[in-house]
């Protein structure tokens, strides 16, 4: 039972005034547990990963900060006039509902699979605490989007059970899949442990994959389809919901880079001109992944959109991805021939891009993309 009286049976230590004992320190061996900065280490680290600080990565810290003022949730978005444009038979082409449900089909299991590498696999092999702190973050945003994805599935009365195993049903879909999955199940092994150069390359890859190639590259064909519908006043409320999955992801693949760049600098035996050649083939393997996607998601051009744009715009984010994280750019001369993409990335405006709501609050609203 608690009580909040004043214990008088207490007494002081033997042969110590009260105040001394208070005062009296603490068993050198427990002091030598508190964690020193400097001896943080992002993989193999032997300090205490539950004492959060002091902080060594701060940029960790910093993200983490950031995601939490960039929370939202789906229902905050009013799909009334996608589903009224949905329903509508001339509301929308075959194509461009085929490009919506490819888009949907993709997504509502890619994050799911983002979300099974962070919690079963990632985590457990990270021991710095600030970066442990933001994965777990990520790990929810990761839930919000499958949500989003739901609920836009929902709201159009769409068949859930060919939009969610698409991703078995679809080659294009399915074939990305199966490139990722094996990292996965490295990573979710629970015989899997780094310590040795061949393992600790294993993850590094794995880290690589997810940031710079599923985050980084296989989202961008359905973000900049769904984002170009919003750019002609269709699927608003989608669209508005894929702008803020935009910027959780571009915050994701932000620190994951990091993550990816700290670890280099900590382990630099790991960067091997081999484990770089293996790396640069996953890059080229990735694009042409995402290039067949983008051919079956349209197979026709729509929306001033074509497979064939993609190739060019696919090839200048992998020369981006591969610049960031200390490699030669593999596509010289590439341009991007969808600068508006470039701008709503960067933008820093606390407003809706397509305005369909007023966003003067943090939570849910503002798009802050650092």
């Amino acid at each position: 039972m608690l009580s909040w009286d004043e214990d008088t049976s207490s007494a002081p230590a033997a042969g110590l005034p009260q105040s001394a004992a208070a005062e009296a320190p603490a068993d050198a061996a427990l002091v030598a547990k508190r964690v020193n900065a400097d001896d943080k280490r992002i993989i193999n680290g032997k300090t205490d990963v539950n004492q959060l600080v002091p902080f060594k990565y701060k940029w960790a810290w910093d993200k983490y900060l950031a995601g939490c003022a960039n929370h939202w949730m789906p229902q905050e978005v009013n799909m009334q006039r996608d589903i009224e444009l949905w329903k509508n038979p001339n509301g929308l082409t075959d194509d461009e509902r085929r490009l919506v449900k490819r888009n949907l089909g993709f997504f509502v299991t890619a994050d799911s699979l983002a979300a099974n590498n962070i919690v079963l696999g990632t985590y457990r092999h990270i021991t710095a605490p600030e970066c442990r702190q933001y994965l777990l973050r990520q790990a929810f945003e990761e839930a919000i989007h499958t949500h989003a994805y739901q609920y836009i599935v929902e709201s159009l009365g769409l068949d859930e059970g060919e939009i969610f195993n698409a991703y078995n049903e679809v080659k294009s879909i399915r074939d990305k899949d199966e490139f990722l999955i094996p990292f996965i199940n490295t990573l979710t092994d629970p015989a899997f442990t780094t310590g040795t150069v061949e393992n600790d390359q294993t993850l590094l890859k794995s880290l690589i994959v997810f940031a710079c190639l599923m985050e980084g590259l296989f989202f961008y064909v359905g973000f900049t389809q769904i984002l170009a519908l919003g750019r002609q006043n269709k699927m608003m409320g989608a669209a508005e919901q894929y702008q803020y999955i935009l910027r959780d992801e571009s915050m994701h693949c932000n620190f994951g880079i990091d993550l990816i760049n700290t670890i280099k600098m900590e382990n630099p035996l790991l960067w091997t001109p081999a484990f770089r050649e293996e790396i640069k083939a996953l890059f080229l393997k990735a694009v042409d992944l995402e290039y067949a996607y983008a051919e079956d998601t349209m197979p026709r051009g729509v929306l001033g959109l074509n497979a064939s744009m993609f190739k060019g715009y696919l090839r200048f984010i992998a020369n981006r991805r591969s610049v960031q994280i200390g490699l030669e750019p593999l596509f010289p001369h590439e341009e991007n021939p969808f600068p508006w993409m470039s701008e709503m990335i960067d933008m820093k405006k606390e407003r809706n891009f397509f305005e369909t709501r007023v966003t003067e609050y943090q939570t849910g609203g503002a798009l802050n993309w650092e």
